[in-house]
């Protein structure tokens, strides 16, 4: 882990912080020194994040351009920003192509690939401001999946919407070649969270068998620590893409249920 002071004087807007991933990343770097505004659209979960760390927050739905408006004209009025983490997403269904639902997939669309293209078009302008001020370099950072590189069945709205945010991402990377402003994107296997299962398919009972019989999934403060690594390293070092997965996930398809343990 980077020490604790590497993000001092520094300010990073986290999208999704009212729980899991998001929130857990928000409370990673105001460990590490970093100013934080936390964004997603439930205020008075909001509210707790920021009695609990320090941290600033703003209420915004990603994919309503008057509240992407806001949140850009608020940061400007409070100092500017040095970093993008953009974690908000997320899945609806686990259904067959056949049989998907356009609303889900449009919804899934907008909220993991237009919420990014709004985000970094509001934005970038900052950022640039804040390496003209003399913060040396500038990030962006984006939390796709493992379902970015990997179809699976009952997964093709999800995997489209999460390819189509990695696309962006390595676009993004290429169109800003030659400004120190870095592009990093993290993705992460099987996460235990307690909403993104639970949102996805509707039922308690369903979240948990995902992850019934799996010794040590990734846990949202894992992927945070990774996320903070990557934002507190050197800024000449650009981490293009972090893969990670839980030890008993050793692909999209193939999960064991069950101890971990050696073969006889």
């Amino acid at each position: 882990m980077a020490n604790s002071g590497a993000g001092a004087g520094r300010r990073a807007v986290v999208t999704g912080a009212s729980s899991g991933i998001g929130q857990a990343t928000a409370r990673a770097l105001r460990a590490s020194g970093w100013d934080v505004v936390g964004v997603a659209r439930r205020a008075d979960r909001l509210e707790a994040l920021a009695a609990e760390t320090g941290a600033g927050v703003f209420a915004a739905d990603l994919t309503s351009q008057a509240d992407v408006d806001a949140l850009a004209a608020h940061l400007r009025a409070t100092g500017g920003v040095h970093a993008l983490v953009h974690v908000a997403g997320g899945a609806r269904g686990a259904d067959r192509v056949e049989d998907g639902d356009p609303g889900d997939w449009t919804w899934m669309y907008e909220v993991n690939v237009l919420s990014a293209q709004r985000l970094v078009k509001a934005l970038l302008p900052q950022l640039r401001a804040a390496v003209r001020a003399g913060s040396g370099h500038a990030d962006t950072l984006f939390v796709t999946s493992t379902a970015a590189q990997t179809a699976y069945p009952g997964g093709a709205g999800y995997n489209a919407a999460k390819a189509g945010e990695a696309m962006l991402v390595n676009a993004l990377r290429l169109e800003l070649n030659g400004e120190p402003i870095r592009v990093m994107e993290i993705a992460p296997g099987m996460v235990h969270t307690e909403e993104f299962s639970l949102n996805r398919l509707g039922s308690q009972d369903a979240a948990a068998g995902v992850y019934e019989g799996v010794e040590a999934p990734l846990m949202a403060e894992d992927v945070a620590d990774v996320i903070a690594y990557a934002l507190n390293a050197p800024g000449h070092v650009n981490l293009d893409l972090v893969t990670m997965r839980p030890v008993a996930q050793s692909a999209q398809h193939l999960l064991a249920r069950g101890p971990l343990k050696p073969r006889d």
